[in-house]
């Protein structure tokens, strides 16, 4: 039985044609474009074309989540990235969370793109390995909505699909194994304090990839979402000026 999920309000994609320059923003694991948007806005009001693309599975239903696998992830960000490469002449890439490793994805298979952007990315999860193992269980409690700031909530799945954090856990292994293959500009920004994506993440990332030209800032008053958080403006204006370096 095929169930048709409607699309939650505000996580509809974020679609914005500008200059030339491009930029691909991606959200996260269970989550939405609702928290990458403050981000795209932002990009799309100095002028550079913007797609945040609703990754397939994502914000309707966990049960429509739980259908989807990364290789279908994946083709939701390199849809975006066709829609840029038509319009624009270099494209640029950020990402939260998984967004992030998608990010990487991204990097490591389209050498021409300019420069990324990473929020709390994703590589590696101890605490998601045990999820491997379990039998006959569907769901589990939801891991969106990690931030610090009092009255700001994540639009997320208030479950999480066992069958998707088994899909997550391919998808990072696949993206750390060919971290090496990354040679453009990365700019890493990591909350000390996550609850969901352990900061040594991006330690770790900075450590393995190929770029010459590579920075981690920390953002000590922010969690895991930090694009909804204490930071925001912060990601926002750093991933700008690291960008424009590039361009």
């Amino acid at each position: 039985m095929t169930h048709n999920f409607d699309v939650l309000p505000g996580a509809e994609p974020f679609i914005s044609e500008g200059g030339k320059t491009g930029i691909l923003v991606s959200h996260g694991f269970t989550g939405t474009t609702q928290s990458m948007r403050p981000l795209a806005e932002a990009f799309a009001n100095e002028g550079y074309s913007v797609y945040a693309p609703r990754l397939k599975g994502h914000g309707t239903h966990y049960e429509d989540m739980e259908t989807s696998t990364y290789q279908d992830w994946i083709a939701s960000v390199e849809e975006a990235y066709a829609w840029l490469s038509e319009r624009c002449d270099q494209i640029f890439v950020a990402g939260l969370s998984m967004g992030g490793t998608l990010a990487l994805y991204m990097a490591e298979n389209h050498p021409e793109i300019r420069a990324i952007s990473l929020i709390n990315a994703a590589v590696e999860v101890p605490d998601m390995e045990g999820v491997k193992e379990l039998q006959d269980v569907r769901f589990l409690d939801a891991i969106g909505s990690d931030i610090k700031k009092t009255g700001i909530t994540e639009l997320a799945y208030d479950k999480t699909p066992v069958a998707s954090v088994k899909e997550i856990l391919s998808f990072m292994d696949l993206v750390r194994k060919n971290l090496s293959a990354i040679h453009c500009p990365t700019l890493l920004f990591v909350s000390p304090e996550d609850h969901v994506v352990p900061p040594a993440n991006s330690t770790f990332i900075f450590d393995h990839i190929s770029s010459e030209e590579k920075d981690l800032i920390e953002m000590p008053d922010s969690y895991h979402v930090a694009t909804l958080d204490h930071d925001q403006q912060r990601i926002i204006d750093g991933t700008l000026a690291f960008f424009r370096k590039y361009e």
